[in-house]
C-alpha cells in the first residue's frame, strides 16, 4: 500500500487468511476475496502462561507489556498494595489503585519472575504500571495519575498539590538485581497525565502527557499557559553515565484542544513516533493540510527525527481512509524504517515504510475475520517483518492458533492477528487466542513481539492462578489479568 501522493509500483497486496484471499488497494480498500487453501501449519506455539505472584482481583495484570530479548515486563496498574520500591512485600490491599510491575526472565524457554517493581512514592491511584518499556537493563515505567508538584529529574515526591500531573520511574539491573535510577517529571508541573505513555531506546526516552495544556508548537516552545486543553506534549529525557536531563519539549505542527498529542508515543534509535488520536484534520496521506478539521477524532501521527542532540519533525501521516472518530494512531509501533499505526475504532491497521527519509503507506490491514467492534488494531507491535495486531473486541470462543475465529459466543474474549512481510507484501500467518480464553478477557489489549516471540495481555482476565502456567480454570479473581507468551 501506498499513504501519500505516490503509490508503490505494486499498489495491491494479498492479504490471506485460513479461509480466504483477499486483494487490498490502497486507494480502493479490499477490492475482491476468493476461497483458498487452509494457512500453513502455525508458526507459533504457546510457551507460557503469566499471572502475578500476589494475583488479586481487579490488578489488571496485563494491562501494559514490553519485551527486550528474554526480559518481560508487565504492568498491573490497579494493584493495591501499599509497599514501596523493589522486591516489598506484596500482601496487604491498603493501597488503592498504587499499582505494580513485574519481571519476568526466561532461560531455556522457562519463565521466572525476576522482581516486583513499585514506585518509590506509592499513593492511592497513581496507576503506576499503566504504561511500561524496556530496553537492555533499563526499565521505564509511567504513573499518569501521579500527584505530586515537582519538575525535572528526582524531585520533591511528597507535595501532592497538582492532581493527576503524572510521572515516570527509571529502573536499572545489575546482574539479577534492580534498582531505582531515576524519577522524572515535565520541566512544567500541572494537570498533564505525563506518563500515559512511555518509549525507550538505549539512553533515551519518550514520555507522552497527552493531558498537556500549552497552545505551543514545533520544539521546545513556551511550556507556560493553558490555552489548548489537553492538545498533549512529549517529553524527551537522556542518560549520560548515571544522570538523566531532559532534552526536549515537543508538540505537534498544529497543536490544538483535544489533540492528545503524546496518547501514545514509539522510538527506535534517532526516530520519534506520536500519536494524537484525538487530532481532527481530513487530510489523508503524508503531508497533507493541516488546518482542515472537519473529521473530529480522525487521528494523526508525527514522526520526528534527531541530529546531534536536535529533533524536528520529519512527517505529518494521515490515514489514506481518513474518518471522523477513527482513532488514527490509538496505537502504534515503530521499528527502525517501519512504522505501524492502529485505528482500533476503524478497525484497520497500517503499515508505512521510510526511504531516504520520504514516509510511504505500505499496507494497509484486518484480520481474516474482522467485525465492528472488534478493535482490531487497538494494539499493534512491529519488530523485523513480523507484526502483531490485536483486538481486544474480538468475540470468537476459540482457543490456541489458528482455531474457528467464526463462532462468537464469547464476547470480547479478544484475538491477536500476525502478519508476515515478503519484499513489500503482508500476508496473515497465524490468528491466536489465548489457552483460557473466555468472555470479557480482553486478550490483545496490550501487545509485545521481539525476535519470534509475541506477548498478549489479556487485563480482564478472571484466574486466582499464581505465578508461571498455574491453573487457568479457576475464575474467582474478576479482572485480574493474566499475560500469554507465543514463541
Amino acid at each position: 500500500m501506498t499513504f501519500g501522493s505516490h503509490l508503490q509500483p505494486h499498489p495491491h497486496r494479498l492479504w490471506q487468511s485460513a479461509a480466504l484471499t483477499c486483494i487490498i488497494s490502497a486507494s480502493l480498500g479490499m477490492i475482491g476475496c476468493s476461497n483458498s487453501s487452509p494457512l500453513p501449519e502455525p508458526s507459533l506455539a504457546q510457551q507460557a502462561y503469566l499471572k502475578a505472584s500476589n494475583t488479586d482481583a481487579n490488578d489488571q495484570f496485563g494491562s501494559a507489556v514490553a519485551l527486550d530479548s528474554d526480559t518481560l515486563v508487565v504492568g498491573a496498574p490497579e494493584e493495591d498494595s501499599a509497599t514501596s520500591g523493589i522486591n516489598g512485600s506484596q500482601s496487604g490491599n491498603s493501597g488503592d489503585g498504587t499499582g505494580a510491575v513485574y519481571v519476568f526472565v526466561r532461560s531455556g524457554g522457562i519463565w521466572t519472575q525476576q522482581a516486583y517493581l513499585k514506585s518509590s512514592n506509592p499513593e492511592n491511584r497513581d496507576l503506576f504500571g499503566s504504561s511500561v518499556a524496556i530496553s537492555g537493563d533499563t526499565i521505564v515505567v509511567g504513573a499518569p495519575f501521579e500527584d505530586s508538584n515537582a519538575t525535572g529529574i528526582n524531585g520533591n515526591q511528597s507535595d501532592n498539590s497538582v492532581a493527576q500531573a503524572g510521572a515516570a520511574y527509571v529502573f536499572v539491573r545489575s546482574g539479577t538485581t534492580w534498582t531505582q535510577q531515576a524519577y522524572l517529571k515535565p520541566s512544567t508541573a500541572g494537570f498533564n497525565n505525563f506518563g500515559n505513555t512511555v518509549a525507550i531506546d538505549g539512553d533515551t526516552i519518550a514520555i507522552g502527557a497527552e493531558g498537556e495544556d500549552s497552545a505551543s508548537t514545533g520544539i521546545n516552545g513556551s511550556e507556560v499557559g493553558t490555552g489548548a486543553a489537553s492538545s498533549g506534549a512529549v517529553y524527551v529525557f537522556t542518560r549520560s553515565g548515571t544522570t538523566w536531563s531532559q532534552q526536549a519539549y515537543i508538540k505537534s505542527s498544529n497543536s490544538q484542544s483535544g489533540d492528545q498529542f503524546g496518547n501514545r508515543v514509539a522510538l527506535s534509535h534517532d526516530t520519534l513516533a506520536v500519536g494524537a488520536v484525538g487530532e481532527d484534520s481530513a487530510a489523508t496521506g503524508i503531508g497533507g493540510n493541516q488546518g482542515d478539521n472537519s473529521a473530529s477524532g480522525s487521528g494523526a501521527v508525527y514522526v520526528f527525527t534527531r541530529s546531534g542532540n536536535a529533533w524536528s519533525q520529519q512527517a505529518y501521516v494521515k490515514a489514506s481512509q481518513s474518518a471522523a472518530n477513527s482513532s488514527f494512531g490509538g496505537s502504534l509501533s515503530l521499528d527502525n524504517n517501519t512504522l505501524a499505526v492502529g485505528t482500533d475504532n476503524a478497525s484497520t491497521a497500517y503499515i508505512f515504510t521510510r526511504s531516504g527519509g520520504l514516509w510511504t503507506q505500505e499496507a494497509l490491514l484486518q484480520g481474516a475475520n474482522t467485525e465492528n467492534g472488534d478493535q482490531f488494531g487497538i494494539s499493534v507491535a512491529v519488530h523485523g517483518d513480523t507484526l502483531a495486531v490485536g483486538a481486544s473486541g474480538e468475540d470468537s470462543a476459540a482457543t490456541g492458533i489458528n482455531g474457528d475465529g467464526t463462532n462468537n459466543s464469547a464476547s470480547s474474549s479478544g484475538a491477536l492477528y500476525v502478519f508476515t512481510r515478503s519484499g513489500t507484501t503482508w500476508t496473515q500467518r497465524d490468528y491466536v487466542k489465548g489457552s483460557n480464553g473466555e468472555a470479557g478477557d480482553s486478550f490483545g489489549s496490550a501487545i509485545a513481539a521481539n525476535n519470534g516471540t509475541i506477548v498478549s495481555g489479556a487485563y480482564l482476565e478472571d484466574s486466582h492462578a499464581t505465578g508461571i502456567n498455574g491453573i487457568q480454570t479457576d475464575n474467582s479473581a474478576t479482572d485480574s489479568g493474566a499475560v500469554y507468551v507465543f514463541q
